[in-house]
């Protein structure tokens, strides 16, 4: 199945066509965008006139063509604040609807932030929870409490930053008269909002939309460490963006056109964005903000899947990161049985070796999800295929990863073979001990499926002051899997100050002839 998904916002109309999986997965296969600044007018003038109009009507046909170019079986446009708001937006409505055979649904502020939060939490990792979550948009600012379990409490008002700028940003840069104007009515409508989301007590902050993303962006730039490919889940402190916000408030906007991150066409309305975002943290007293880079457009696919194939989300909130990393490696063609052996043996020699490697819960689950993406570089090429997995991997758009958690997996995947595995350039977020440990127990998983037969059932480890033995349970000839092991134990050695050696416990089904080899040592010495 493919949906086509049109957002028809108040600063910007959104298209989003994806490919739908049957188990309610989905990659997007074509996006577009026009800022065509709705909002602005409406503000002024309380009504839709014919110019705009014109510009609303003609965006949604060429949309609507893009998407019936793309193959799109379904397409669900949605339309918010502005038409919602203004005097003749049913007029605009009726018009699109007869003049590109598009149906509108114009929704409520509260449908709105159902659709958000659905995206929210299907893209980013919402733990601790309850999370409290903000969209800011042109016309109005969507503000949900919820959990992996849905919404819990949401609200909408009218404090979008094209609105906010309209009705208080007459001055550049920012004076001290519009700065307070501002500030004393974010104040005025966000203090009964704050004291309402009090109770639910949020442990996590979210933040969605293109205004907040560019905030982000902005945060990423001035940081030391290269800009991730992907801004989703990536978090910034309160003090990060409080040195940002003054730079943003003092400058012109001939200024903000030089700065990093700000996307040209928000040069403008950044001013009120960062005012709105900096009163926020403020009343509601949050010192962090994650980025999440579903909004609108993906809850709209969302909830067309759903309505086709009704299922329950699960409990656990870290079920997106399990289905994203496999939606990856199965538009890549993986080798499935071979990436889940190599996940189950990696996981067993991780907790067989918890007492040198010291690592915790999140690395053991980090370790799993690497070793079922180790191999997807084949789709590209069995030549250098780690390389291609590790760009794979940062380019994946995984959801419910952190972006240093994305490095973390692409450089497991480019030092899985071999190689001395090392941070570097392309992956500076990296921490060098971290990626040399858990790399080191994937490549001798990997080298125990050499034949890529899963030929070994299980293993267990023992560990000595000097030496490390692992027990290889089978039934079946390993003699190749014992070499792919000794092969890829360097790393294992240097890293955890140990020989590795490995042994064989034949279970009674052992293959005929087998039986000389029973508990054969494989010294460190033995190639």
């Amino acid at each position: 199945m493919r949906i086509a998904a049109l957002d028809l916002g108040t600063n910007s109309f959104h298209l989003l066509v994806a490919d739908v999986h049957p188990d309610g997965q989905f990659e997007a296969l074509t996006r577009d965008k026009a800022m065509i600044r709705l909002g602005d007018v409406v503000t002024r003038q309380g009504h839709i006139p014919k110019a705009a109009a014109d510009t609303a009507v003609s965006t949604v046909r060429h949309f609507k063509r893009v998407a019936d170019a793309a193959g799109a079986t379904e397409l669900h446009a949605c339309a918010t604040s502005a038409i919602r708001l203004a005097s003749n937006g049913d007029e605009l409505v009726d018009r699109i609807e007869r003049e590109t055979g598009v149906d509108v649904e114009v929704i409520s502020g509260r449908r709105e932030a159902e659709l958000i939060f659905g995206a929210v939490r299907a893209s980013v990792l919402l733990e601790p929870s309850p999370a409290l979550c903000f969209d800011l948009g042109g016309g109005s600012v969507e503000i949900m409490v919820g959990d992996s379990g849905g919404v819990k409490w949401a609200t909408s008002e009218n404090l979008g930053v094209g609105r906010l700028t309209a009705a208080f940003v007459t001055s550049d840069p920012l004076d001290k008269d519009d700065r307070r104007k501002i500030r004393e009515h974010l104040i005025e409508v966000l203090t009964p909002v704050a004291k309402a989301v009090a109770p639910f007590a949020p442990k996590l902050a979210v933040g969605s939309s293109g205004t907040l993303e560019d905030l982000a962006h902005m945060v990423a730039e001035r940081r030391k460490e290269d800009v991730p490919i992907s801004l989703n889940q990536l978090s910034f402190e309160r003090d990060e963006f409080e040195a940002l916000h003054e730079e943003i408030i003092a400058s012109t906007a001939d200024q903000r056109l030089r700065m990093r991150g700000l996307e040209t066409r928000r040069v403008d309305l950044i001013v009120a964005g960062s005012m709105f975002l900096a009163t926020a943290m403020e009343l509601f007293d949050f010192s962090a903000l994650t980025v999440s880079e579903w909004a609108l457009r993906e809850g709209i696919v969302l909830d067309a899947i759903h309505r086709h194939e009704p299922e329950d989300w699960s409990d656990d909130p870290r079920a997106l990161r399990r289905a994203s990393v496999q939606g990856l490696a199965r538009r890549c063609n993986w080798d499935e049985p071979h990436a889940r052996q190599v996940a189950k043996l990696s996981l067993e020699l991780f907790d067989g070796t918890q007492e040198l490697h010291g690592l915790g819960a999140d690395d053991r689950e980090l370790l799993e999800y690497a070793a079922l993406l180790h191999d997807v570089g084949e789709h590209v090429s069995p030549s250098g295929h780690h390389k291609h997995s590790a760009y794979l991997i940062q380019n994946g758009r995984l959801r419910g990863f952190a972006p240093d958690e994305v490095q973390l997996l692409a450089a497991i995947g480019r030092w899985h073979r071999g190689g001395n595995p090392s941070p570097g350039d392309d992956y500076g977020l990296v921490d060098e001990g971290r990626l040399r440990r858990l790399a080191a127990l994937l490549r001798v998983a990997d080298g125990l499926d050499r034949g890529r037969a899963e030929a070994v059932d299980g293993i267990e480890v023992r560990v000595g002051p000097s030496l490390v033995v692992i027990q290889v349970r089978t039934s079946r000839d390993v003699e190749l899997e014992l070499w792919g092991a000794r092969r890829k134990r360097e790393l294992f050695e240097k890293t955890f100050g140990r020989d590795l050696e490995l042994t064989v416990q034949f279970s009674a089904t052992e293959r005929d002839g087998a039986e000389s080899t029973r508990g054969a040592v494989v010294s460190p010495t033995t190639q």
